[in-house]
Order: structure tokens, then C-alpha cells, then sequence
């Protein structure tokens, strides 16, 4: 037993020390990429707060950037939580279909369009953080992108509660009107998220954080108040295994919030945390886990709940849900489309000035 414990401990020793010369290997494979730069030298939208060194250089060729996934600087972190997170969800995802009929039942549409919502947010940012630093017409580019999937994940979030965690006495205040808000409010955060980046030039941060926050938080507020309900009467429900993880993220979400809003650890200790500590490394990792309490959560209700939400939603329901969740996707593509015309030509006044 000890040999083959110790056999084991031997191979993981030499995958990590594989892993380790990476790094060596890309640079023996693309000599030629350049190291990184200072924050006065790239354009103010690509500059963070407290983050003074460890930026890439703009308008090199596309190989670099998808090279410096492996290079150290000030957005390795943020690549990689969300990378991991994109790959762990796509494992959840196959071990869900392998119990879950998402093809032939409709009551199982709302979880899997949690989880490809949380897909589209993971895999959005990990563009948006990656290929964001060539240009400042792709850095806009891709971050709007990065909220099109926030916005889905908000829409995402609205189904799953409204559908497998909603109480009935809820269910009964807000019939027709919930989905209808939540894909409204989801558009309107995509839209505030947008526009705080479209304005980076001329608002200071903390209005900007304002205009991205209090759309999203009111989304927050109405897509969870059935989860609330829930946890408020957590006394009378009895043994109900999927409590513990709606509690969880709820946690999880109001803590990454403030990580999100407030650069904590950067301004505490400036030029120290340019590569790892940065509060939005923190996000990243509090909401993925806020993603996995959820869709923990949701799954749970979707197996204990189903005499409850099959009484309160007829098949037709969940094909409805799914039509508004490409709705509200179209939307937001729309708003995209509109505020890179408004970059464009932002970019092309500041050229005139040149």
C-alpha cells in the first residue's frame, strides 16, 4: 500500500514539475513575446485602480494574447479562475444529463438553462480577460460581451427560483409578472454595465461602479426573493436539503459584491498586488462559488419539489422561459451593437485629437 501511495505521489511530483516548465517552453516556442508595461503606458479604460504594473502591450498579433495564458501579469488570475470554472461547470454538466432528461422533460429546461447561462458568463469573461488587452475597440469589445453573460446568468438565476424554489402563497402575488421583470431588469443591467464602461473616460470609478451595481443589485433582489421566502421560513420547512446551499449563495453573492465594488486588499497594500490578491480575483472566485451553491441548490429542488411545480407551471411554461431567455440574449446583443457604434466613434474623435 505505502509503495503505491508513494508511487502516485512520485507521478503527481512530475506532472506539476511538467506544468511548472510551460511557461519555459512557450518562450522557447514564441521567443519573441513581449514582457509587460507600466499603467501609463496603455489608454485610461485599461487601467485598475491600485494596479500599477504587469499590463500587456496593445496591437500585438492575436497568437500573443492567446499565449499570455500562460504568461505572468496582471490578468493570469482572472483568466484562470473563470477558465477552471468554465470547465468544472461543463463536468457538472455531464453528470447532470446523465440523471437529468433536459430532451424529453420540460420541467428540466429552467436547470440546464442555469447552468449553459453559467457557461456563457464564465466563458464570456475568460474571452473578456484574455483578448480584451489588444486594442481599446476589442477591449470594449469583449467586456460587452462579458456583461451579455452576466445578464444571461441574471436571467438564468430568475428561472431556476421562479420555477423549482418559488412557494406558492409567491408564486400566487407574482404570476406574470415575474419573468416578464426579471428579463427586463437583466437588459437594463446589461445596459448600465455597458454604459459605466463606455464611460470610462470622463465619470470617476465610483460612478461608474454605481451605474453597474444598483441595475444588477435590484435584478439580484427580484430574482431571489423567492429564494427569501424560503430562507425566512427556514424554521418551518423541515428537512429540506437544498436550504443550506440557497443560503450559501446568497452568502457567497453579497460577498463577492463588495469584492466587486470595493478594490479592498489593492488600496490597502498598492503596487503589492498587481498579479495575485486583487479584490477581483475574489469576486471571481465567491461568484463561481455562488454558481455551484446554486445550481447544487436548484438541482435539489428540481428532484424534491416536482409535485409543487408541476401543479404550478403547466409544459408550456418552461418552452416560454426558454423563448424569453433567447429574447432577452437578442436584446442584449442589440444594446451591444448600439454602444460599440457610440465607442467607435469615440475612439475616432480621440484619434482626430492625435
Amino acid at each position: 500500500m505505502a509503495t503505491i501511495v508513494m508511487d502516485r505521489i512520485g507521478r503527481l511530483f512530475i506532472s506539476l514539475q511538467q506544468i511548472r516548465q510551460v511557461p519555459q517552453m512557450l518562450n522557447q516556442v514564441a521567443p519573441s513575446m513581449p514582457g509587460t508595461i507600466r499603467d501609463a503606458e496603455v489608454p485610461h479604460c485599461f487601467r485598475e485602480r491600485f494596479i500599477s504594473t504587469g499590463y500587456r502591450p496593445l496591437h500585438q498579433n492575436w497568437r500573443y494574447y492567446f499565449l499570455s495564458l500562460f504568461q505572468r501579469h496582471n490578468e493570469t488570475l482572472n483568466i484562470w479562475t473563470h477558465l477552471l470554472g468554465f470547465l468544472i461547470l461543463l463536468i457538472k454538466l455531464c453528470h447532470l444529463a446523465e440523471t437529468v432528461d433536459f430532451v424529453r422533460d420540460p420541467h428540466s429546461w429552467p436547470l440546464l438553462i442555469l447552468v449553459l447561462s453559467a457557461l456563457t458568463y464564465t466563458g464570456s469573461s475568460v474571452t473578456a480577460h484574455l483578448l480584451g488587452g489588444k486594442s481599446e475597440l476589442c477591449h470594449y469589445l469583449f467586456f460587452f460581451m462579458d456583461y451579455i453573460g452576466v445578464a444571461q446568468y441574471q436571467y438564468g438565476s430568475a428561472v431556476v427560483h421562479f420555477y423549482y424554489a418559488v412557494e406558492e402563497s409567491w408564486y400566487g402575488c407574482v404570476r406574470g409578472v415575474f419573468m416578464p421583470a426579471a428579463a427586463l431588469l437583466s437588459c437594463l443591467s446589461c445596459m448600465g454595465c455597458c454604459y459605466g464602461k463606455y464611460c470610462n473616460h470622463s465619470l470617476p470609478a465610483w460612478v461608474r461602479k454605481v451605474g453597474q451595481v444598483v441595475p444588477s443589485a435590484v435584478a439580484y433582489v427580484w430574482d431571489n426573493s423567492p429564494v427569501f421566502q424560503r430562507l425566512f421560513s427556514w424554521s418551518s420547512a423541515g428537512d429540506d436539503p437544498a436550504l443550506i446551499f440557497h443560503f450559501g449563495q446568497v452568502a457567497f453573492l453579497l460577498s463577492c459584491t463588495f469584492f466587486f465594488t470595493c478594490p479592498l486588499l489593492e488600496s490597502c497594500f498598492p503596487g503589492r498586488c498587481d498579479f495575485v490578491g486583487q479584490s477581483h480575483q475574489i469576486f471571481h472566485v465567491l461568484l463561481f462559488c455562488c454558481t455551484l451553491s446554486q445550481i447544487q441548490a436548484s438541482h435539489l429542488d428540481f428532484l424534491g419539489r416536482r409535485a409543487l411545480y408541476s401543479r404550478l407551471h403547466d409544459r408550456g411554461d418552461a418552452a416560454l422561459f426558454v423563448e424569453m431567455y433567447v429574447l432577452v440574449l437578442l436584446v442584449c446583443v442589440s444594446i451591444v451593437a448600439f454602444m460599440m457604434t457610440n465607442v467607435k466613434q469615440l475612439l475616432q474623435s480621440k484619434t482626430k485629437l492625435k
